[in-house]
């Protein structure tokens, strides 16, 4: 146990350095004018004296870049993320932002490692075979395909021609609903963008669980369990697919994150309120607070995800501890 401790102590405290480097890019990106104030007022018709010295205010413009970082990011650690330009303050929407986001995004994560372990395991099993083509194939397909694109076919062919589900939103502003309640409406709305996530990151699971059983599968100790009489289910998952499955942990993590990196893309494609939609929306309007606090929580959720992996990794293989 003090050893697993002391590994999860490490994991945290290379995290910080990231947060630090990540916060000082967004930082200066979002100041790479200069004058973030004179940014923002693009984006605002009224620009009255007050609206001016409130800016002024929530920028520190009296202060040197070095002193606005330092005081932006203690704001920051304190739960202060600013005044949104339009909506009041960002650490009021955040929360609402984050939950739907995660909505969507856990659920992609889970079922395409659900399905894609079996998958790939049946795909190795079966080696250049039809079956084998067949997976390997759309899995193919679906690491090649941007996400946009595949929503947006999505929403032609189930949303617009065959009328079966919403093409966008999380759940309809007004009644009737889907399916004749809420509930049923709020899954009708998740469905689309679910698929197209799942199958996104499906592939990359197929693939790798594929390539690392065809190896488990000629290593010598699975010889040895098929020699002794074990069934051909123990040899499979309780032996070869146990040290096969061990490096697909970290690519659950990268996994995570390409998912968030990409949330822009896919969110803004079915208009999911989510972080990424609103990121699209803060950054088209101008709206600097918004987009530095979504960057910095998309930033936080990801190394809060990576550092639990590491642990599960570390559980799975005492080895990594002392790494």
């Amino acid at each position: 146990m003090a050893g697993l401790l002391s590994y999860l102590l490490r994991r945290i405290l290379f995290a910080i350095p990231v947060f630090i480097t990540v916060s000082i890019i967004t930082f200066l990106a979002t100041n790479a004018s200069g004058n973030p104030v004179e940014l923002v007022l693009l984006g605002i018709h009224n620009r009255t004296p007050e609206t001016l010295a409130a800016l002024n205010a929530e920028f520190h413009m009296g202060e040197p870049i070095y002193t606005r970082y330092f005081l932006w990011l203690s704001d920051f650690m304190h739960g202060n993320l600013g005044q949104s330009l339009y909506s009041g303050t960002v650490a009021s929407k955040i929360l609402p932002w984050t939950a739907t986001t995660l909505e969507l995004q856990i659920p992609a994560l889970l079922l395409s490692f659900g399905i894609g372990v079996p998958l790939g395991v049946f795909s190795a099993k079966r080696q250049y075979s039809k079956s084998d083509v067949a997976v390997t194939t759309t899995a193919i397909f679906g690491i090649s395909m941007p996400t946009f694109w595949l929503g947006i076919m999505a929403i032609i062919i189930f949303s617009l021609n065959l009328h079966w589900l919403p093409s966008f939103g999380a759940i309809s502003a007004f009644p009737p609903y889907w399916w004749g309640s809420i509930p049923s409406d709020a899954l009708a709305h998740l469905i689309l963008p679910l698929s197209v996530l799942t199958l996104v990151s499906l592939a990359t699971y197929v693939r790798l669980i594929r390539a690392n059983m065809l190896d488990a599968l000629r290593q010598d100790y699975v010889l040895g369990a098929r020699a002794s009489g074990l069934s051909d289910f123990n040899v499979t998952y309780k032996h070869a697919l146990k040290n096969a499955i061990t490096p697909v942990v970290t690519i659950v993590g990268l996994s995570f994150g390409s998912l968030l990196a990409g949330a822009p893309a896919l969110e803004t494609t079915f208009s999911w309120p989510g972080l990424g939609y609103e990121f699209v929306v803060a950054a088209t309007s101008l709206d600097l607070p918004v987009v530095q606090a979504i960057t910095m929580i998309i930033t936080i959720m990801v190394l809060v995800a990576n550092i639990g992996l590491d642990l599960v990794y570390a559980l799975l293989d005492p080895r990594v501890r002392i790494s």
